[in-house]
């Protein structure tokens, strides 16, 4: 599975963001979708998994709990994050991984990042 983010930038604290992850090769839909982040200094963390048909329960960081919402559309190949009152310990480089094995969400392909910055 090749994977491609999108939709990092630059936004204040408290404004909104919606990452986008397109995937290509292998189908999309055999795999559970996770986003990850890295800040500056940091290892990577887990933010976020979505099982492979997109139902059940989406599973978050306690970090980004209730502000932060991962879905799915396998008709488009597509994961999305959106990222709602945004705290500056939120910049971060954001990954998206697909795995089959959904929680504990394991990554058997990563995507290349897409920065987020949040800052006044």
């Amino acid at each position: 599975v090749q994977l491609q983010a999108s939709g990092g930038g630059l936004v204040q604290p408290g404004g909104s963001l919606r990452l986008s992850c397109a995937a290509s090769g292998r189908t999309f839909s055999n795999y559970a979708m996770g986003w990850f982040r890295q800040a500056p200094g940091k290892e990577r963390e887990f933010v976020a998994a979505i099982n492979s048909w997109g139902g059940g329960s989406p599973y978050y960081a306690e970090s980004v709990k209730g502000r932060f919402t991962i879905s799915r559309d396998n008709a488009k190949n597509a994961v999305y994050l959106q990222m709602n009152s945004l705290k500056p310990e939120d910049t971060a480089v954001y990954y998206c991984a697909a795995g089959r094995i959904f929680r504990p969400f394991r990554s058997d392909y990563w995507g290349q990042g897409t920065l987020v910055t949040v800052s006044s």
